[in-house]
């Protein structure tokens, strides 16, 4: 049974939790904004570490118990989080690990790919996107939500339910969906800032190149429904990577839902602890 733990890193507190055998290879699983380390599930991350995997998940600033700044007034940048993500490696006692970052972190991922290599064995993204001027926008059957009343708790998981459910692409546990987000606001520093700052704060990227400069072997892994970044995004990122091998998870939208995870693991198994 493994349980959460605060470590010091980079003069703030991150929340992590890990699984499986530290002898094993590590894989650090990075979600997307506003995710806390719950949205990489339990079940997920035991079946991973079941490969013999060493997996960690965490909460980034300004999710789940981490540190939190004041509504709309997040003082980092996206090159913080991925030295947030490097300094919990150091923190865990971890050389080098196999990243796998997730929708807005996908630029997270990339800043640790290109200015930290020597940490990284290998390097997936799920769900995300080079961020091209000339890639398809986002569906236009997505609904429009309206910010909820943060006062009102049922309001407020009302409303992550619903995004989580337009994402979805038709594969969705409600049932499961409204544990998750009741777990997550449960557990939260501060929701609201949660579900806002990472949206607030600076979106910089890598010192030292952009996608073609990445070392590492790169896995691409996406839903061919993503409402938000269609195939051609997943493309992009595997053609402009010198080494990238892209899986489509037929019937996923944005993100992998548990009925597919068995695809997913395998990639990721195939992917990860070859070193």
């Amino acid at each position: 049974m493994t349980t959460e733990k605060l470590f010091q890193v980079n003069g703030v507190e991150l929340c992590a939790e890990t699984f499986g055998d530290p002898a094993d290879p590590a894989v650090l699983l990075i979600h997307g904004a506003s995710a806390s380390m719950l949205w990489w599930e339990t079940a997920f991350c035991t079946k991973l570490a079941g490969q013999g995997r060493y997996v960690i998940r965490y909460d980034q600033r300004d999710t789940g118990r981490s540190t939190t700044y004041p509504v709309g007034e997040p003082p980092y940048a996206m090159s913080d989080l991925a030295a947030d993500a490097v300094g919990l490696l150091d923190a865990l006692g971890i050389e080098r690990a196999d990243v796998v970052a997730q929708s807005m972190s996908g630029g997270t991922g990339l800043i640790v790919g290109v200015d930290y290599p020597s940490r990284v064995a290998s390097l997936t993204f799920v769900s995300t996107t080079t961020g091209a001027d000339d890639l398809p926008p986002p569906s236009d059957d997505l609904p429009s939500f309206g910010t909820p009343d943060f006062g009102d708790p049922e309001a407020v998981e009302e409303y992550v339910v619903r995004a989580m459910e337009a994402e979805s692409a038709g594969i969705f546990d409600e049932k499961a969906a409204r544990a998750l987000v009741r777990a997550d606001m449960a557990r939260a520093t501060n929701f609201e800032a949660s579900l806002t700052n990472h949206y607030a704060m600076k979106f910089d990227g890598p010192q030292g190149g952009g996608f073609g400069d990445l070392t590492m072997p790169v896995l691409v892994v996406h839903g061919d429904h993503d409402p938000y970044f269609s195939l051609p995004h997943a493309e992009a990122i595997r053609d402009a990577v010198p080494a990238g091998k892209l899986v489509v998870v037929k019937g996923a939208g944005h993100g992998i839902p548990e009925p597919l995870w068995g695809e997913f693991i395998v990639a990721l198994a195939e992917q990860t602890g070859q070193r």
